[in-house]
């Protein structure tokens, strides 16, 4: 069962930097060259130089993006730039953002977790992991000796037991407040107070975890812990035993998962005449619009269709999007294709692209690809006329990756896009 701690994490002195807002930055993994540029000019002490420091083409084993980060880090907390919560903490959480014209409020809080390894415990996984970017966080876990983002992981809590518990504590308190360059709010409380500290753990003992972001660096903390246990050095309380972890009920009305639309820069020039001939009998073919500017429209009449496995692709040479829906005789042969996988895997929108459209249609994977999440930006994306073939799929529910979880699988790499993502640089978990 999840053991989560209250831990003295380390924060931002605003009295040294002034605005939150000006000094937390995103994860890793969302920070294009231009953002980063963008946050390095924001202020000294932005968090993105210890969270994805940038690269000089003068690097070396001495001086590197990794070295200059743990340099950021150590000389930040001698300065008292950064300082540690004198008494351990759990950290409340609120998200406030608008999407597609609605307001959601996501709550959660932030704790450190004993890790277990996948299969090993109650934390699952949901998606495939690749070496790049583990061997990235391994290396700024190797100088920070810090946990610097936070996962983000999922618990079932239908009466919101845990949240409720901690939320006493916030009552009339002021938050530490920071606006995100999406204009998300992020808002934070830490908790102190040991009787609801222990109260909200005891809710959280007994119940699985699911990650639903950050599993390469889920999987890296285990690798650090490992290293750490080689050395002799680990004893049940060492805090490379933990994980900063951010837990969100699954039935949290906040909660929103988005799709992730493919942009293929590579394959062949096909028309809707080649799908008919490749696809048809395994799909349902059916136009529903043409160029770019039909995107929208597309993308509302594919949310609307009542099978998950339902998907859009759009074709450079004629301009043509074509809406497929598996037949029986598509999700048979789906399934001859996955039998390494049950059916709830097999009626995901994105794997049913990747394991059986992309093979009817002879297209060779790993294929360059642009990821993008919202409607509007593959029609912008299209409006250039560089990708010859684009997808959009629907988005995996809460409920599909709690199943898949359980059954031990793990959906195809961008599968799932949890948004907002959760800032990095509001507190530090140090693994020391």
């Amino acid at each position: 069962m999840p053991e989560i701690q209250a831990f003295r994490g380390i924060r931002y002195d605003l009295g040294r930097v002034g605005s939150l807002s000006d000094v937390v930055c995103p994860p890793y993994d969302v920070i294009s060259p231009q953002l980063q540029e963008e946050l390095y000019r924001r202020h000294p002490y932005n968090f993105v130089r210890i969270e994805l420091n940038r690269i000089d083409p003068t690097d070396n084993e001495a001086d590197n993006r990794y070295t200059r980060a743990g340099r950021f880090l150590r000389q930040w907390q001698s300065e008292g730039v950064l300082f540690t919560e004198a008494d351990p903490a759990l950290y409340v959480y609120h998200q406030e953002f608008t999407i597609s014209g609605r307001t959601f409020l996501r709550r959660g809080f932030m704790a450190r977790m004993r890790l277990s390894r996948f299969g090993e415990g109650q934390v699952f996984p949901h998606e495939e992991t690749m070496s790049g970017p583990k061997w990235d966080r391994y290396m700024l876990t190797a100088v920070c000796k810090a946990n610097l983002s936070q996962i983000f992981g999922l618990y079932p809590d239908p009466e919101g037991q845990a949240q409720r518990i901690l939320e006493e504590a916030t009552l009339g308190q002021p938050p530490l407040e920071a606006v995100d360059h999406l204009g998300v709010v992020h808002r934070m409380w830490p908790v102190t107070n040991v009787d609801l500290i222990s109260q909200a753990s005891a809710v959280l003992g007994p119940k699985p975890v699911f990650i639903a972001d950050g599993h390469h660096r889920y999987e890296t903390a285990c690798n650090w812990r490992d290293q750490v246990y080689d050395s002799g050095a680990l004893s049940r309380d060492h805090p490379a035993n933990y994980v900063l972890m951010t837990l969100i009920a699954m039935e949290d009305p906040g909660l929103v998962v988005l799709p992730t639309h493919r942009l293929f820069a590579e394959g062949p020039e096909l028309s809707f005449d080649t799908l008919q001939e490749r696809l048809e009998g395994y799909f349902t073919l059916r136009l529903v619009g043409k160029g770019p500017a039909d995107t929208l429209g597309v993308w509302e009449e594919l949310a609307t269709q009542p099978r998950s496995e339902a998907l859009a692709l759009y074709t450079r040479p004629d301009c043509k999007w074509t809406l497929l829906v598996p037949t029986e005789q598509g999700r048979e042969k789906m399934a001859d294709l996955s039998k390494d996988h049950g059916p709830e895997w097999q009626a995901l929108s994105v794997a049913v692209l990747h394991r059986l459209v992309m093979h009817l249609l002879r297209i060779e994977q790993p294929v360059q690809t642009k990821y993008v999440h919202l409607a509007e930006e593959v029609a912008q994306e299209l409006e250039t006329g560089y990708f010859p073939l684009a997808a959009l799929v629907q988005p995996a529910t809460v409920e599909q990756i709690r199943t898949i979880s359980m059954a031990g699988e793990r959906m195809p790499p961008k599968s799932t896009y949890f948004y907002p993502k959760l800032l990095s640089g509001l507190v530090i978990n140090p693994l020391e």
